[in-house]
């Protein structure tokens, strides 16, 4: 299973970025797939995730209202749309399959995003 992010980049505050998480070896319609990102010295966290079904979205608190995850099943890519973006929010993100609170497959290199103020 091969997971490749892209669309970081560097953006002011209040911003805008669409990162794209293509994944090869599995299908996104039968995972339950997250994002999830990590600032220097934290651990990493999970951002936004989103059903097998696709019917349930779940963010964390701090992005919950400017963050929205999708999937293009055809495509076999999980997106992350974030608008209003923070100098917080500034991490390395990555995306992955979830089982319960545990990350699947081995993770890919990752997209920066980094927010200035």
């Amino acid at each position: 299973v091969q997971l490749v992010e892209s669309g970081g980049g560097l953006v002011q505050a209040g911003g805008s970025l669409r990162l794209a998480c293509a994944a090869s070896g599995t299908s996104i319609s039968f995972n339950t797939m997250a994002w999830f990102r990590q600032a220097p010295g934290k651990q990493r966290e999970v951002v936004a995730k989103i059903s097998v079904g696709g019917f349930r979205l779940d963010y964390t608190d701090s992005v919950k209202g400017r963050f929205t995850i999708s999937r293009d099943s055809a495509k076999n890519t999980v997106f992350l749309q974030m608008n209003s973006l923070k100098p917080e929010d500034t991490a390395v993100y990555y995306c992955n399959a979830l089982r319960g609170d545990t990350s699947v497959y081995r993770w890919g290199q990752g997209t920066q995003v980094t927010v200035s103020s």
